[in-house]
């Protein structure tokens, strides 16, 4: 018996986490009966599983995509106000099953993974295994080292203090500044509110890095499948 999120995530339906809203939300079937109960286990080798009616299975062969997000699309599959997402430039892949591994808000741009190997994306977005996340930040105004300093060892967004941060003033120029920011927490938009709470608004923010696996010379809109090395590096983290 395997429980039916963990079933889920290794028919690359989503992440663990995502196949616990799917099943609240009264999406899942089990030999045609709806459930909703996020501790049902099931048996791989005889239930049939459905979402949204079609049949999953566990993936076969696991695919692995970097894609240079653009801003001005969002990251989930459709959008019901009709918004370009990230997988309108993954129109030629024919990988059933891609999620998302975390999201990038829609005005902003750089590295996102996506995979049909629901473990990987479940250890990768667990907070407990705090992978690095790394972003360039542009903010209006100067960025004086007490701003710094508050930003470092965390601030409170949305009730609760952050983790401890690197941050890394790069350049002020015309106003405008420049910093490297790593995170090791997933909260949403959470650069954009680390900066609010210095009162700082973000102009500009790109993700370069996860952990070691940087963006390179990858255009916007492009993608590139990650070697075997870079999987290898993923799984290890």
């Amino acid at each position: 018996m395997e429980r039916l999120n963990k079933f889920l995530a290794s028919c690359g339906a989503a992440s663990r986490r995502g196949a616990d809203k799917l099943i609240e939300e009264g999406r899942v079937r089990v030999n045609g009966k709806v459930v909703t109960e996020l501790g049902t286990s099931v048996n791989p080798a005889n239930d049939s599983v459905t979402v949204d009616g079609v049949k999953v299975k566990p993936v076969s062969e696991h695919t692995y995509i970097m894609l240079y997000k653009p801003k001005g699309c969002i990251t989930t599959v459709s959008d019901e106000l009709g918004r370009k997402t990230v997988y309108d430039y993954l129109t030629d892949l024919n990988v059933p099953h891609l999620v998302p591994v975390g999201r990038l808000d829609y005005d902003t741009e750089g590295l996102l993974l996506l995979t049909n190997d629901g473990d990987l994306t479940f250890a990768l977005t667990h907070p407990s295994h705090e992978v690095e996340k790394t972003y360039i930040v542009k903010v209006n105004g100067e960025m004086p080292e007490h701003k710094l300093a508050q930003l470092r060892k965390g601030v409170i967004i949305d009730g609760e203090k952050t983790n401890r941060s690197r941050v890394k003033l790069l350049e002020y120029k015309d106003g405008i500044s420049r910093l490297r920011v790593t995170i090791t927490e997933g909260r949403n938009r959470q650069v954009r509110k680390m900066f609010e709470a210095v009162e700082r608004e973000v102009v500009f923010l790109k993700r370069i890095a996860v952990g070691e696996l940087r963006l390179g010379g990858l255009a916007r809109g492009a993608y590139r499948y990650l070697t075997d090395g870079e999987i290898a590096y993923l799984k290890s983290l």
